[in-house]
């Protein structure tokens, strides 16, 4: 039981902190307004109301009785209720109206008919409360003639009403526009906060970040910006380290190459050359793994365009790519690029087509992958995701390389907010799926 209601509340509850805090604040004003209003309504103002209709009906009744009695002194009677009451009354033979004017929903004619009804009976009263603004129209039989009345309408309804709905209401509303305001500062560095980490996941620097807030938000904030100075520093000297070594290994390298040219052998020579080639790619394929993404910013990137330039450096009449839509989203243009042409010259390499088709879709561009080549088995998809894991069967990336292509891939992916699937394609070879963030 209690878990299906906190199900419920977290369904009905928003899910943003900025609302959930405005429920916290405004939620008890309102309630609080809301009961002083209905005890003021149910416990004073109608027993006020009630006692004031009250009052007016027991005079008409009076002045109905003297009426009755004494009808010589009509002229007299009338001009005293007007000069001390404000009543205008009015003796007429028309026919007793037939409609009613009364309103359904209004406490004023509730309270009024329910008073007439007990003091004069059924069908010897009619009364309209919204002819006239500041007056109330009464009629009474009597008899075979009909008294009229138009009496002030603060005789039967006070006006105290609406200066407490305005004194409950205006208050509650400022309050609720103060809380507005100072929940709105409140979460606004959280917000900054969690962009801020967002970018920072996706691989942007983070330079222009700067606490604010409360102070559990700034010291969060604080951490978060000595975090990312930490990982930003190892990653550069990771970088710088890895530059050192590629120049220390590349000297020897190319030593070795001079040596060879001048063997005689020209044979061991080709064969040995082969080798230090493939040493060197593989060099070179540790270097761009390391610093995958490294130095280069963020910025909008048209999918389209993009793939449109791959297409046509890669000049292969085996590649068709199909772009139904242009998008645009916020990434690293190189990176992108060298993922896509990653996959699609894997394609090439162990296929004779790739077919590639860019889909927009709900706030993310899918990328479809697929070739006609020998595929990979269903068992081996999360382990070609692994770097260094090479299929010796089937295919692996590269058939000279060390088995960082797809690692590179996703990594690039994954860094963009987005991701990527394996799977068999309709041509009997690899389908690689790739959903990106717009």
């Amino acid at each position: 039981m209690f878990y299906g209601l906190n199900r419920l509340l977290k369904i009905i509850l928003p899910k943003r902190l900025f609302y959930r805090a405005l429920i916290i604040v405004a939620a008890p004003t309102i309630i609080l307004q809301l009961i002083i209003t209905i005890v003021f309504y149910d416990s004073i103002w109608i027993k006020a109301n009630k006692n004031i209709t009250r009052s007016l009906v027991s005079q008409l009744k009076a002045i109905q009785e003297v009426y009755q009695n004494d009808k010589k002194n009509l002229d007299f009677f009338t001009d005293s209720y007007k000069n001390n009451f404000n009543f205008e009354i009015g003796i007429s033979k028309d026919i007793f109206p037939s409609y009613t004017g009364e309103r359904k929903f209004s406490p004023m004619d509730r309270s009024l008919r329910r008073e007439l009804k007990s003091t004069f009976g059924n069908n010897n009263y009619w009364f309209n409360t919204s002819k006239f603004k500041n007056a109330v129209e009464i009629k009474i039989r009597s008899e075979n003639e009909t008294i009229e009345f138009l009496v002030p309408k603060e005789m039967v309804s006070t006006s105290s009403i609406r200066l407490f709905v305005l004194w409950t209401t205006l208050p509650s509303l400022l309050l609720i526009i103060i809380a507005l305001i100072f929940l709105k500062n409140q979460t606004r560095p959280l917000v900054k906060l969690a962009k801020a980490a967002e970018r920072f996941g996706k691989g942007d620097y983070v330079n222009d970040f700067r606490p604010s807030g409360a102070q559990e938000i700034r010291k969060a904030a604080y951490e978060f910006d000595r975090m990312a100075k930490r990982i930003n520093r190892h990653l550069n000297q990771r970088s710088e380290m890895l530059s050192g070594i590629s120049h220390d290994l590349r000297t020897p390298l190319t030593r070795l190459k001079l040596q060879l040219a001048m063997i005689k052998e020209k044979e061991l020579s080709e064969k040995m050359s082969k080798d230090i080639d493939e040493m060197e790619k593989m060099l070179n394929d540790y270097l761009q793994f390391a610093k995958t993404q490294s130095q280069e910013n963020t910025a909008s990137v048209n999918l389209k365009d993009l793939f449109d330039e791959i297409k046509s450096q890669i000049n292969n009449d085996n590649l068709k790519i199909v772009c139904n839509s242009s998008i645009n989203l916020m990434g690293r243009p190189t990176s992108l690029k060298r993922s896509f042409e990653n996959i699609i010259q894997n394609g090439l390499t162990y296929g004779k087509k790739v077919f590639v088709e860019l889909i927009k879709g709900n706030n993310r561009a899918i990328i479809i992958f697929e070739d006609d080549g020998p595929g990979i088995p269903e068992d081996q998809f999360k382990n070609v995701l692994k770097p260094f894991f090479r299929l010796d069967k089937s295919r692996s990336l590269n058939k000279s390389g060390v088995g960082l292509g797809l690692a590179l891939v996703e990594d690039i992916i994954n860094s963009h907010g987005g991701n990527i699937q394996l799977g068999k394609s309709r041509y009997n070879g690899l389908q690689v799926k790739v959903t990106l963030p717009f």
